[in-house]
């Protein structure tokens, strides 16, 4: 199926996922989101859909995307959330699951997730458990959502045990990815989202972050830059889940630098004020680089390279920039051990050889880990 025109006159980039009877595309433009309704119908052929979204994102964006729905004959139930990490949480999945149906959503109908990352798990965790399962649409509002947690099929909710602990794979399908719902994210979350964007050169594709060094200020001021860049990390997303969907193998290496981040998110509460997702993945990578430097597998120049570039747009990129601190060695290692790549109590980290040139390292000493995070604490890092 061809990609529509934007009612922005702008091009629509269409990124097909073949994943095998779950196939579903990618439409990143400037406006589309304008044409949900019109997609959504010619696709699914809803009777009704749930559209989840969040305190913030109901006001700027869920009157237009309701409209627009409703134009093409969709029945509508809005269902909003609080913002932020708590809300994927026990309690809040039993709400979204109870509003689908108290919408009377059918498994032939459609859950619509408007919003960023929190929001887009949390739906889709609802969607493949209402009814066991039912129709799933992402219309993500942040970078970060828009390049990382929308494509995949992973839903899910956090536990007091760890983040993403409890969910499921669920494709959606179709994802919706208009970037001029960008232009009002403010530019902490536009930072957030640029270090998932950077992951995707770092773990195998150079050329695209030397790409990113050039042309980052494009992708933040709302250039042609934003939406090749949204393009190029869906694409380089599709193409590793439709090797491993459900991660039994390459698809960890979309975690690089998430064994670090995670722990940097429990260490702090998984509180919004003081770290949010992409800036712990910002401060992982730059982990990940210096770790794998001192293990001897990359050049230090690298680690270097990438620590810079991070900060030259804002980000964190060591321990001590996280407000209130990152806790110590022990502590930091504890949380690591609740990660969900945690195998028979061996760590696996996403280390780096160079830039571009990431692999799975399994059944990482913890000593070493421990003695690294030691250093980099001491070092005020």
């Amino acid at each position: 199926m061809t990609a529509p025109s934007s009612p922005a006159g702008g091009a629509i980039t269409r990124v097909h996922v073949p994943l095998p009877g779950r196939e579903y595309d990618i439409l990143i433009g400037r406006g589309v989101a304008a044409t949900a309704g019109t997609l959504v119908a010619e696709r699914l052929k809803p009777a009704r859909a749930a559209l989840v979204t969040d305190e913030n994102v109901a006001a700027a964006h869920a009157p237009a995307v309701a409209d627009a729905l409703e134009a093409a004959g969709i029945a509508v139930t809005r269902i909003v959330v609080p913002p932020g990490e708590a809300t994927k949480s026990y309690g809040r999945f039993a709400e979204v699951c109870d509003g689908i149906l108290a919408g009377r959503i059918e498994r032939r109908d459609v859950v619509v997730a408007l919003g960023g990352g929190v929001v887009g798990d949390l739906a889709g965790f609802a969607a493949a458990s209402v009814r066991r399962g039912s129709a799933f649409v992402q219309i993500p509002t942040t970078l970060l959502a828009q390049v990382d947690s929308s494509v995949g099929g992973k839903t899910g909710i956090n536990s007091p045990h760890g983040k993403n602990l409890v969910g499921a794979f669920h494709q959606p399908s179709l994802v919706i990815a208009d970037t001029a719902l960008l232009d009002t994210l403010p530019v902490r979350e536009m930072r957030a989202g640029y270090a998932e964007v950077v992951k995707y050169g770092l773990i195998d594709q150079p050329g695209f972050f030397a790409w990113c060094e050039s042309n980052w200020r494009g992708i933040f001021a709302g250039g042609p830059e934003r939406d090749e860049a949204v393009a190029v990390s869906c694409r380089a997303k599709a193409a590793i889940v439709v090797r491993d969907e459900r991660e039994d193998g390459d698809r960890a290496l979309l975690n690089l630098g998430h064994t670090f981040a995670h722990a940097l998110e429990r260490i702090t509460g998984y509180d919004g004020a003081r770290l949010v997702h992409g800036e712990a993945v910002a401060i992982g990578l730059a982990l990940a680089f210096r770790f794998s430097a001192r293990l001897g597998l990359g050049p230090g120049q690298d680690a270097s390279r990438v620590a810079g570039h991070l900060a030259s747009v804002g980000l964190p990129t060591r321990l001590a920039d996280v407000p209130g601190g990152a806790g110590d060695a022990d502590a930091l290692l504890d949380a690591m051990f609740q990660d969900k790549k945690v195998s028979r109590g061996a760590l696996t980290f996403i280390l780096a050889r160079g830039i571009g040139q990431s692999f799975i390292a399994r059944g990482i000493d913890a000593g070493d880990v421990r003695a690294f995070l030691a250093d980099e604490l001491a070092a005020g890092g």
